[in-house]
């Protein structure tokens, strides 16, 4: 049985840079439309030609796509201008791209609002438009704004604004729910009804997620008939965003009804590559990746209760839906308070560390972790500190060496300029092989200084932390009051870009942080297999 064929069209270069606070650069562009391409999209929207410097700068020297269809996104024209004294539409059309996709009205109560001209000259604007972009030799797609709406205010309208674009050329009509607020079964009966008139090859979707139903109403289309999907890297667009790639795309290629129904033009060998794309976006943005995303997220397959973990060791179905590795993800076993001896167990193997399961150091393990958690510790996010706390129990990590004393201060003072600026500065004292070494170093604040005195002068150590960087650094305080106490997590990264998490409490800020700082060298140095101290 022959499968058809769904075409992913994704608009994270336009919709996703209307979200808050996104601002691509031409560079970032160009890097996100190479990986969609790679990955496999069928359609990559690179923006709107004109409507700012950066998305003009893009359409003028866009990337070489070896699978993707490059479109330039615009509007029909405008009232009372002709198809060839159109601004706007000219500029989409000077950007000489395969395909065009141009939004106009659908619904009666936005043409009379927003437009303030008849429902027939509206229509008038969306045939000429098409018409006018097909007689360039471009593939012409219609985005019909608001269609759901318009349709459960005028159905006979909002077909007719359909029509007009599939009937002018359009090779695809694209149903918009601009608003997010319709339902998968409002958009399952609609989309059926549409189809009737329009073939469904013809027929595209395109949701928001403000009722948190994008996937849902996508999917729902999908089965109902269209076979065009609109969509973005990790959902990003404006307000709550749009229907989320990262979830169509393995719902379409691994789970029923659609994946015996349908074919994408991505391969098996591209799924795989899902997460890193969504990881991609996050590091263009300079963002945390959203840790409970489905399928890429990074604690999409993490078992952190006990039973659970007992369970998926038997059989990963009992609490994985997929085989992580088809999205390029992975089962995460993290260790806490809430662990039993499975966690550990497992915990362990992934480190490489061969441990008899009867070890009665194992119970003391598991204890310890249960104690350090509850006086705010937190290993399932820092799991290279765990790593060290396990290898210590168990009489497996070095002494490279040892920290006698540190001392840091912050200074406010006026600068040779005049401005008042702060200064921060750190004294610390360690013994190498039976050698002190103090080191001073200035920083952007305590913490940052700490790190730089730290590993400024390791004797026989520095060396293997030369490429070492603190990547982020994370504050959080558990109790309040003159107590306080204070758990900072430490992210550090090396040239490998293979990354470690590490973390430190204590009453004091800076206490805290240094403990997260040590463990993170300590890491740094057992891993580059540096040899052990005399």
């Amino acid at each position: 049985m022959s499968k058809e064929r769904l075409y992913l069209f994704d608009t994270t270069l336009r919709d996703g840079a209307q979200t808050q606070g996104v601002d691509f650069s031409v560079e970032n562009k160009i890097f996100i439309a190479e990986a969609l391409d790679k990955l496999g999209i069928d359609y990559i929207e690179g923006g709107w030609p004109g409507a700012n410097p950066g998305d003009t700068a893009f359409f003028e020297n866009p990337p070489k796509f070896k699978n993707a269809t490059f479109t330039a996104f615009g509007m029909t024209r405008r009232p009372g201008r002709s198809v060839s004294n159109d601004v706007g539409l000219a500029a989409v059309l000077d950007a000489k791209t395969p395909a065009t996709c141009l939004v106009g009205k659908s619904w009666d109560f936005q043409v009379d609002v927003a437009l303030g001209i008849s429902n027939q000259e509206n229509v008038e604007l969306i045939s000429s438009s098409i018409e006018e972009c097909v007689r360039q030799g471009r593939e012409a797609m219609y985005d019909a704004e608001h269609f759901f709406d318009g349709y459960k205010a005028n159905p006979d309208y909002a077909m007719e604004c359909l029509k007009a674009a599939h009937d002018a050329g359009a090779r695809w009509v694209v149903l918009c729910d601009t608003n997010g607020g319709s339902m998968p079964h409002e958009v399952s009966r609609i989309v059926k009804e549409v189809v009737k008139v329009i073939p469904g090859d013809h027929v595209g979707i395109h949701t928001h997620n403000d009722t948190e139903n994008a996937v849902s109403n996508t999917l729902a289309a999908v089965l109902a008939g269209a076979r065009q999907v609109q969509g973005t890297i990790n959902g990003l667009g404006e307000r709550c965003g749009n229907a989320n790639m990262m979830s169509l795309i393995p719902t379409f290629m691994l789970k029923e009804p659609f994946k015996s129904q349908f074919e994408t033009g991505i391969s098996a060998e591209g799924l795989k590559s899902l997460t890193s794309v969504s990881r991609l976006l996050d590091e263009v943005l300079n963002r945390a990746a959203n840790r409970h995303q489905p399928y890429v997220g990074p604690s999409a397959f993490t078992h952190k209760g006990g039973l659970h973990v007992s369970a998926v060791q038997k059989d990963p179905s009992t609490y994985e839906h997929i085989e992580p590795s088809l999205v390029g993800n992975s089962r995460i076993i993290p260790v806490s308070d809430q662990a039993g001896r499975s966690n550990v167990l497992a915990q362990l193997k992934d480190f490489g560390m061969d441990v008899d399961p009867k070890d009665p150091r194992i119970d003391r393990l598991l204890e310890e972790v249960k104690e350090r958690e509850f006086n705010g510790y937190s290993y399932d996010s820092a799991p290279a500190s765990f790593e060290l706390m396990a290898r210590r129990r168990l009489g497996m990590v070095p002494n490279y060496f040892e920290v006698e004393s540190f001392r840091t201060q912050v200074e406010r003072r006026h600068n040779a300029k005049g401005d008042m600026i702060s200064v921060s500065d750190a004294v610390v004292k360690v013994i190498v092989d039976g050698k002190r070494y103090m080191s001073v170093a200035e920083g952007n604040g305590a913490v940052n200084a700490l790190d730089m005195a730290l590993r400024k002068d390791l004797g026989k150590y520095s060396q293997y932390l030369e490429d070492l960087r603190l990547e982020d650094f994370k504050v959080r305080i558990l109790t309040t009051g003159t107590e306080a106490v204070t758990r900072v997590t430490i992210e550090s990264i090396d040239d490998t870009l293979k990354n470690w998490t590490t973390v430190g409490v204590s009453p004091n800020l800076v206490d805290a942080a240094f403990a997260a700082l040590q463990d993170s060298i300590i890491y740094k140095l057992l891993k580059a297999g540096a040899p052990a101290g005399k």
